[in-house]
């Protein structure tokens, strides 16, 4: 029996109440367990109990939908992602890899080929337009490593979603990644102590993390001959919608658009990204707080863009259900985005589940039955989500 909690007067005829909010014997029915004939049986159990827990695959029920039951063998090949997530892998820890390379040429004063980041991205850039739910799981699920590097090919999968969900074409995509991926080569040049530093800065440093992104554009120019639009995205990705952002208080259009895109994904990445001063923020508040700051902070159309890209529950996400299970977020509906595919992984006392359940929350039935509440913390009551994916 799978029990579901549901408030009293949302029950309908057919449905077959197994336990209620209290003792049976607090309650007034003549038995222990029965199914609903009609309305009226609605309101008469409404007026002793606030809700009650019925058998969602009893099913006579007119809400029972079959739940597919199978293990994680059956759902890696149900889901049709093992192969992309581990070819995302190789692929991040490639461009990771270059990423460094790059920039410690840089810092050094060396000659160096940013093109080569551009060579080691394409493959990422390749699994977006194949599947990019097993990138956005990836790029979620990465482990902690130096933030420069992780950050900077993680903004180059965030905008490489966003930027196909507009349409760019691929010249375009491309010019937008290697940006990204080199937003922050500038701050190399900043000292180690104020990188590290969880305190308040003093305003002689706040103003050399504010120069990083002219030191970063200028350090690129001198090495190789890039493209204008590059160096575009690394000198003004800080800078922001209303004329609040640096290095220039540039507003609004007068910001390229690639750079008006770099912004916003910095943004993002950093707020679902742990870091030793601050706790990662769950990417459902993460999108929330981009929402407060649509035409302020970041453009508003781009904003909705790019939550209509990732989902509101990206794949990979772990989340509670109203029942009190926890599931993780598989696959995207693109139409309701509070309605993803999840795999329930824990029941309601957060106890393994023998068998893994499939359930497609934006189901009619399902989702009377079954909703999202939460999304909780990466590793939330120890669930490793890429054990799911592979």
């Amino acid at each position: 029996m799978r029990l579901v909690q549901v408030p009293a007067m949302q029950l309908q005829p057919g449905m077959f109440v197994a336990e209620l909010d209290r003792p049976w014997l607090e309650a007034p029915f003549a038995i222990q367990g029965f199914m609903i004939r009609d309305d009226a049986e609605v309101l008469y159990i409404a007026e002793h109990v606030d809700y009650v827990y019925i058998d969602a695959d009893y099913q006579g029920s007119p809400l029972y939908l079959p739940v597919q039951i199978m293990d994680r063998k059956q759902l890696s090949k149900k889901l049709d992602i093992k192969t992309e997530f581990q070819q995302a892998a190789i692929s991040f820890e490639t461009a990771t890899q270059t990423l460094d390379r790059v920039f410690n040429a840089l810092k050094q004063g060396r000659h160096t080929d940013i093109d080569a980041v551009k060579k080691s991205i394409n493959p990422l850039i390749d699994g977006v337009f194949r599947n990019k739910e097993a990138v956005a799981a990836l790029v979620r699920l990465k482990e902690a490593g130096d933030y420069r590097y992780n950050h900077g090919i993680s903004m180059a999968v965030w905008a490489a979603i966003l930027g196909r969900h507009i349409g760019l074409h691929r010249d375009e995509l491309e010019k937008l990644v290697v940006g990204c991926a080199m937003c922050d080569v500038g701050v190399t040049k900043l000292p180690q102590e104020l990188l590290e530093s969880s305190g308040a800065l003093s305003e002689e440093q706040r103003q050399s993390v504010r120069e990083h992104p002219l030191v970063g554009a200028k350090m690129v120019a001198d090495s190789d001959e890039v493209d204008f639009e590059i160096l575009a995205i690394i000198e003004n990705h800080h800078e922001r919608y209303d004329g609040s952002g640096y290095p220039r208080g540039m507003e609004g259009a007068a910001i390229p658009l690639l750079a008006r895109i770099a912004g916003l994904v910095d943004s993002y990445d950093a707020m679902i990204t742990s870091k030793p001063y601050a706790r990662a923020r769950s990417s459902f508040e993460a999108t929330q707080e981009l929402i407060e700051s649509k035409d302020q902070l970041f453009q508003g159309a781009l904003v909705e863009q790019f939550i209509q890209a990732i989902g509101l529950f990206p794949t990979g996400a772990i989340v509670e259900l109203n029942t009190g299970e926890v599931a993780i977020v598989v696959k995207q509906n693109e139409l309701r985005r509070l309605k993803p595919e999840v795999v329930v992984v824990l029941d309601a006392e957060k106890k393994p589940k023998d068998r893994l359940e499939l359930v497609d929350l934006s189901d009619d039935g399902v989702a009377r039955l079954r909703w999202i509440a939460l999304e909780l913390q990466s590793g939330a009551y120890g669930i490793d989500s890429e054990d799911f994916f592979l």
